[in-house]
């Protein structure tokens, strides 16, 4: 089983994390930028974040044979404190950097005027730069804040094909999925969504335009939850293939219109699994390119 995170924070995580992900057969992650638990006090502290994400956590996933790419934005929560805002006038620089799959997490927290602008904002930053958009929903109001969510990505003019809507449940996702979206699901050890119910989702839903991730940060959550959601498909009667085609193929399609997908040594640790498969970097190319597709 082959397995692409598409959301994990491993700046919060250990290194008997990434060995136990890598031996799970979790082979690529991307990790958004994100909250870090306490407020930042200044802008400098998103740059040395930034930086090591894109270095030092990079080389670290490298070690154990996980490659790793990550998305870059001011996150909703920091959207509200005007100490964080300014930040936005360095994301470009940012957004132009190898690795840097999309923007993200971009989105709703607490639903105030404060991060519906700065959303936009962001919105307009993935046209501008040609990259995907990772979109969080908020923790309260969840099916007002997806709509809302809905309506300002259609105003953007961003394709609807190049945004993912993260941390749905049963009731949010109609509207993501009518929308043309793809479909964000975070699999947690209590909170959000377990593996049981991602699988009666699949079962009634199908597998296409659907991300599962477990979205690990410092809090209790579950780094292997990708793969308990594979074992639990398998368990249902889904095929191997549609295992492959949730955990591996989707992330890579999703991830893959950015044109900066670089999965060299997956491939090599893959060897035949393969052959003849192209490798989803520099100029944007057709998703139905993708590795493993």
């Amino acid at each position: 089983m082959r397995i692409f995170d598409p959301h994990i924070h491993m700046t919060s995580r250990t290194t008997d994390d990434y060995e136990a992900m890598h031996a799970a057969g979790v082979l690529a992650v991307v990790e958004p930028a994100f909250w870090l638990g306490q407020p930042r006090t200044s802008v400098g502290s998103f740059v040395d974040y930034f930086d090591s994400l894109l270095g030092w956590e990079r080389f670290r996933a490298s070690q154990f044979g996980i490659a790793h790419h990550c998305t870059i934005a001011l996150n909703p929560k920091e959207a509200n404190d005007p100490r964080c805002t300014p930040v936005l006038d360095l994301l470009p620089r940012y957004l132009e950097k190898d690795g840097v799959v999309a923007v993200g997490e971009i989105g709703f927290d607490s639903m105030t005027a404060a991060e519906e602008d700065v959303f936009v904002r962001q919105l307009a930053l993935a046209v501008e730069h040609g990259l995907p958009a990772m979109v969080h929903t908020p923790h309260r109001d969840k099916a007002a804040g997806t709509r809302r969510t809905l309506e300002l990505v259609e105003a953007s003019g961003i394709d609807a094909a190049d945004v993912v809507v993260d941390h749905l449940n049963e009731t949010t996702l109609g509207d993501v999925d009518a929308a043309g979206c793809w479909l964000g699901f975070s699999v947690y050890p209590q909170t959000k969504m377990d593996e049981h119910r991602m699988v009666r989702i699949l079962a009634e839903r199908g597998t296409a335009r659907v991300l599962v991730n477990s979205a690990a940060d410092w809090g209790r959550s579950d780094p292997l939850k990708t793969r308990k959601v594979g074992e639990a498909m398998l368990a249902a009667g889904f095929s191997d293939d549609d295992v492959d085609q949730v955990l591996w193929r989707n992330p890579v399609e999703f991830y893959g219109r950015s044109g900066r997908l670089v999965l060299d040594d997956v491939r090599t640790e893959l060897g035949a699994e393969f052959e003849g498969s192209s490798v989803l970097r520099g100029p944007r190319q057709d998703p139905t390119d993708a590795v493993g597709a």
